[in-house]
């Protein structure tokens, strides 16, 4: 049992009263909200009346919706910190159900702006300039105008939005809650329960009879649902090529894209680009082989360790100033800003009971972004802070150089500065290393993390595209179909060296990125913009530091390709995607030579 959260000192919580000095602040602030709700009801017909009305209306939400924020974020942050407390469980259920009646109070706004003509808007702004601040956003709205439908068609797609959510729903259910996996034998011989959780400590054992029970049990199990799991995902697909079709839009891939500004080609290109470049993944295979001491590798063998990372612990302060000095390469202006983070409270450390797993950054603009992690001393519990904080001074950066509508910056960018900062502190532990094994264990790791973000996100993202492009063609998404595709597509991502175990084709049913979307590809683009930053940063590339700290600031005022041009990177261009490959090439080569001597 670990320790309760009144246990461990103030200084490892965050400063949650930098939102509100006490609970009846938060109350003040809440019964405002709900109370001024009401106010829409006022504009609901008139808001494009006049240039003034629409002002008014806009900065009235505006006002509204920061406190909506700040509310949020405190009941939220306090929930996560101990979920078995009920005042805060409490809290949180109250803040959710505001926020659903901000959205109901306000969801006669965009429709009712899109009525009109953007030249009306245009008109507006030239009369009334205070409306400037809220062109971008405007611009936004209507971007969308040419895809949405009758107010009619709109509130019947509107009304089916529970039934097209059905298969994640179910998928949910069954992966998460009705799927069992029964158990294995450990190395000890004892029985050990196997599920989803347990399968990454297996799969990532020295015990390769560990890693070999439990690929073989867990697709096994997946194998016997595989009707069922066809059947969900067919039905995504389904209801995901068919909202496309009606709004307009020629795919679900460019209905998906289109929100976001990115081109299509620039999917294809990545795909295309993954797939020409698997050779530096085949030479890492013969490392890993040679490495285990294995005649062959199998699947289930290429997320074991081939040697045993550092066993140094980290204290908290002693992490703090490894951060400082890997991440020394951003500036003075950076790291005098990241020192906020430690200093004011933004970063809450506690392992304690009840504590939410894992760890993230949120953001609230009237006051610094929040991070949460449940710090164990481990190197990788420092490069997941590393991670957090990549994002925290990205929303740190963008809310004081944007006003609130434009400050939440876009997805397809938003894994952009994390790995940036993880890839500059794995690079200066590396350099600053006199020992070979620790040398081959931190190479061997950004290596793993280029196949699980580049390789395998991108052999998603394919498996996406064909499965909505065959369906859309006309053809049936059976299990069989499914099943074989996916397996093609490991041995062609996979290469050679490497045994592409007939198990696998049932790994799509697990993976539940299949139900968001073409959501996946943004991992493999993110982390590919994160390397040639990077690269830049540590050969000293002229204007490299400068241009990164300007993308850190744009928020969403540019779309997220021009955003990275910003910080020198053209993700139109393969160049970009080929400079990841030489730097993945070159980690190859390293840890090559390392084992050589």
């Amino acid at each position: 049992m670990g320790k309760a959260r009144k246990e461990y000192s103030e200084d490892l919580k965050w400063n949650v009263k930098d939102l509100y000095q006490t609970e009846d602040d938060f109350w003040k602030d809440y019964q405002f909200i709900e109370e001024h709700l009401e106010d829409y009801k006022k504009y609901e017909g008139h808001i494009l009346d006049n240039e003034n009305t629409l002002y008014d209306l806009l900065f009235f939400d505006t006002s509204l919706s920061k406190r909506l924020e700040q509310v949020y974020v405190y009941a939220h942050i306090n929930n996560d910190s101990d979920t078995t407390n009920v005042e805060y469980q409490t809290i949180f259920g109250k803040a959710y159900q505001l926020y659903e009646k901000y959205s109901v109070a306000t969801s006669f706004i965009v429709p009712e702006i899109l009525h009109s003509d953007y030249k009306i808007i245009e008109g507006f702004i030239e009369k009334n300039s205070k409306l400037k601040e809220y062109e971008r956003s405007l611009k936004e709205t209507f971007k969308m105008k040419k895809y949405i439908l009758s107010d009619k068609e709109e509130k019947i797609l509107s009304s089916l939005s529970t039934t097209f959510s059905t298969p994640d729903q179910v998928y949910s259910y069954l992966s998460d809650a009705d799927m069992k996996f029964g158990t294995i034998k450990n190395k000890d011989g004892k029985k050990e329960t196997l599920d989803e959780k347990s399968y990454h400590k297996f799969i990532e054992s020295t015990n390769r009879s560990e890693r070999k029970q439990a690929f073989t049990k867990l697709f096994t199990t997946y194998g016997e649902f595989k009707n069922t799991y066809a059947s969900l995902l067919a039905s995504e697909v389904n209801n995901n090529n068919k909202i496309a079709s009606i709004r307009g839009y020629k795919s679900a891939l460019e209905a998906s894209l289109y929100r976001n500004d990115i081109p299509v080609e620039l999917y294809h290109n990545l795909i295309s680009t993954v797939k020409k470049n698997v050779l530096p993944l085949s030479r890492f295979w013969k490392i890993k082989r040679l490495a285990l001491g294995v005649s062959s590798l199998h699947l289930y063998d290429t997320y074991a360790a081939t040697i045993q990372g550092t066993t140094k612990k980290y204290s908290v302060s002693d992490a703090e100033e490894l951060l400082y000095q890997s991440l020394s390469v951003l500036g003075d202006e950076y790291i005098r800003d990241l020192k906020k983070a430690f200093k004011e409270g933004w970063i809450d450390f506690c392992p304690n009971t009840g504590k939410r797993n894992g760890a993230y950054c949120t953001a609230c603009y009237n006051v610094h972004p929040y991070v949460l992690l449940s710090f164990d001393g481990t190197l990788e519990n420092v490069s997941t802070l590393a991670h957090e904080l990549g994002h925290a001074m990205h929303y740190y950066y963008a809310i004081n150089n944007q006003s609130y509508q434009d400050y939440g910056y876009s997805i397809f960018v938003a894994e952009v500065a994390s790995q940036v900062n993880q890839i500059l502190l794995s690079k200066y532990l590396i350099s600053k290393s006199n020992n070979i094994d620790e040398k081959k264990y931190l190479i061997d790791d950004l290596i793993k993390d280029f196949k699980a973000t580049i390789y395998r996100q991108t052999m998603f993202a394919d498996f996406e595209y064909q499965i909505h492009d065959a369906e859309q063609k006309g053809e049936v998404l059976t299990h069989e179909y499914l099943c074989n595709t996916y397996y093609e597509l490991n041995k062609e991502y996979m290469g050679k060296n490497v045994v592409i175990d007939d198990l696998v084709r049932y790994e799509w049913e697990r993976i539940p990125h299949f139900y968001m979307n073409f959501y996946v590809y943004q991992y493999a683009t993110a982390y590919a913009a994160s390397i040639k930053i990077a690269m830049d940063l540590l050969n000293g590339k002229e204007g490299a530091r400068e241009k990164y700290l300007e993308f850190l600031k744009l928020g969403c005022t540019k779309t997220p390709i021009e955003s990275l041009k910003v910080a020198g990177v053209d993700m139109m261009s393969k160049d970009c995607l080929e400079d990841a490959f030489s730097y993945f090439d070159s980690l190859v080569k390293e840890l090559e030579e390392l084992y050589k001597n």
